[in-house]
């Protein structure tokens, strides 16, 4: 499944109001327009200068390559420390949806306090309700300052077993992707544990407005290919719990991450009471003893008969097929995809 097609899907999710438009929305009581930044493709790019018109348009940076997280915050970064090193920079995904968004406000703002206080880094941990094997975790160790708690380590996603374990224990949360750090504890923490790419994230950051483009076009490839958690956040808390300074906000707002076909199911489902939960996205359908699929085929009929719990994804140059047990492992055919260079379908 093409990663530009599920991505415009996402973008153009919501009808009324996209996913890109509700995160800047329900930011903007924290921070002005003009102080948000979006790192995106040269795909999406035009899409969401004219879904968010208000923010600067120079601070919509199109990656000329994927290189994940880890260049793309960093990438922000350093570009404030040159302005602001004590500004606080949050992470935010643009395929979360928050129900309480008022109880959102505030979490970040204790967040933001903390992130503040020294050289902190603050991650958003979500209480889980079940034992879900497609979301990284944290396990949370000491309280510090209130509701915060020091983080012992992150652990990546887990088998079904230790999930339960995860859950049963009581002290384990799961890793939102949300993060809040200030410009220098963010850029000191890359030059530390990811010296190559802070160097060229830095040369980008100081090529000036007008050379800017062509340097960010000419070095960016030259960037690892790395998440933040891989980057920053594990080598970190492998300091151990005090010296670590990484802390987990326990978080209890109504999230969801859309990241995957599951949990885009899930979002729907809680919006809408389906025939035996079956989302079809087609031109007309017929269901028989079908339960709790997931179709998108557009400008199809869609005919179900027998199936339960499948994921069914057309694309013009695509078809995904899976079950929702096991749509966590779509990643792996991006990465077959890049490996065998069927770098169009990507």
């Amino acid at each position: 499944m093409s990663r530009k097609k599920r991505a415009k899907q996402l973008l153009a999710l919501d009808g009324k109001q996209t996913m890109i438009q509700q995160t800047v929305q329900r930011l903007l009581p924290l921070a002005p327009a003009k102080k948000f930044w979006i790192i995106t493709n040269e795909d999406l790019r035009p899409a969401i200068t004219k879904q968010l018109p208000k923010l600067p348009k120079n601070q919509v940076l199109a990656e000329p390559v994927g290189r994940n997280t880890a260049p793309a915050i960093g990438l922000a970064a350093f570009l404030l420390l040159r302005h602001d090193p004590h500004a606080v920079i949050g992470m935010f995904p643009s395929d979360h949806v928050i129900a309480d968004e008022l109880q959102y406000r505030e979490t970040l703002e204790r967040g933001i306090d903390l992130a503040a206080a020294g050289a902190n880094i603050v991650v958003l941990g979500i209480r889980p309700n079940r034992a879900e094997t497609g979301y990284g975790y944290i396990e949370a160790g000491r309280s510090f300052q209130g509701e915060a708690l020091r983080v012992r380590r992150f652990i990546e996603k887990p088998d079904a077993n230790r999930a339960a374990e995860f859950v049963a224990a009581g002290n384990y949360f799961w890793n939102s992707g949300m993060f809040l750090w200030s410009a220098r504890t963010l850029a000191d923490a890359l030059r530390e544990h990811l010296p190559k790419t802070a160097a060229v994230l830095e040369e980008i950051a100081s090529a000036g407005t007008q050379k800017f483009a062509a340097t960010f076009r000419r070095l960016y490839p030259k960037c690892e290919n790395i998440s933040v958690d891989y980057a920053v956040l594990e080598p970190r808390s492998a300091k151990g719990e005090q010296a670590g300074n990484i802390f987990c906000l326990p978080a209890d707002f109504g999230w969801n991450d859309l990241g995957s076909w599951t949990a885009l199911h899930e979002h729907h489902m809680a919006k809408s009471n389906p025939p035996e939960g079956n989302l079809v996205a087609g031109s007309g359908m017929f269901l028989l003893n079908a339960r709790g699929n997931y179709v998108h085929a557009p400008g199809k009929f869609v005919a179900a008969v027998g199936v339960s719990d499948l994921v069914v994804v057309e694309t013009e140059d695509a078809l995904l097929i899976t079950t929702r047990k096991h749509a966590q492992d779509v990643g792996k055919i991006v990465k077959y995809l890049d490996e065998n260079k069927l770098h169009n379908l990507t």
